[in-house]
């Protein structure tokens, strides 16, 4: 009888493990291709700190899984801690929400080779991410090219290269408001709108405010661009 209890005991045991370790609504799944030991962090940002919301370790097995909370799409950070050695890529961004995601990466490539699938908002800001690197890699070749003009006492070249860099720059603010104003259903919209534009000229900010859904506004990050709007208007910026 003792033994029965006892067994009992622990199934019940187990299985209220496996409730507390089942906690939330977004089950995370990922890989860590080539990585033996580490630990990995989830952490997201709150006013300016980074805070964790759950830490995983890997001890010969590249897999990992955890089950978060997650209130509103939002963007966390995975952060790799290799243990012995050190790496300025160790951090890898991803749009967090409700369901299912997974994480598959390298431990030689942590960013670049990382594949996130299961969110939508994650799958919209890769697409906007490719397209504004461009703007980013021509604005890069542009400042080299500018240098070079006032190196070699070539004004009229340094102009052009300045006017062809404004335009870049006003192609690239046009492209992420058309982008967040035709994702207005998705709440990547008014996150692209406060980390890639916030300085765009209020008007624009106004377009995509209205044109978020209604869903999207009460998110949170549709609420802070509602305050972030308000604030600046006040400023009369």
């Amino acid at each position: 009888m003792k033994r029965l209890v006892a067994a009992l005991a622990g199934v019940v045991l187990l299985v209220a493990c496996q409730d507390t370790k089942k906690e939330g609504n977004l089950h995370l799944t990922g890989n860590i291709k080539g990585l033996g030991k580490g630990t990995l962090y989830i952490k997201k940002q709150v006013d300016t700190s980074l805070v964790v919301l759950d830490s995983i370790r890997i001890d010969n097995d590249s897999h990992f899984e955890t089950w978060l909370n997650v209130t509103s799409p939002e963007m966390f950070v995975l952060v790799l801690d290799r243990g012995t050695t050190s790496s300025i890529d160790d951090r890898l961004p991803f749009f967090a929400e409700p369901g299912t995601m997974s994480i598959e990466t390298t431990l030689d490539a942590f960013f670049a080779d990382a594949k996130i699938t299961g969110s939508k908002n994650q799958a919209l800001y890769d697409e906007f991410r490719k397209v504004d690197s461009r703007f980013t890699d021509q604005n890069t070749n542009l400042i080299v090219e500018k240098l070079r003009a006032q190196r070699l006492g070539k004004p009229e070249r340094l102009d052009s290269l300045e006017k062809v860099s404004e335009s870049n720059l006003k192609r690239r603010y046009l492209y992420a408001v058309n982008f967040a104003v035709n994702h207005r259903d998705h709440e990547v919209a008014p996150y692209v709108a406060l980390s890639a534009i916030p300085d765009v000229n209020l008007k624009y900010l106004d377009t995509i405010r209205t044109s978020m859904t209604p869903k999207v506004a009460k998110s949170l990050y549709g609420q802070r661009l509602e305050k972030y709007y308000k604030e600046r208007l006040k400023a009369g910026q």
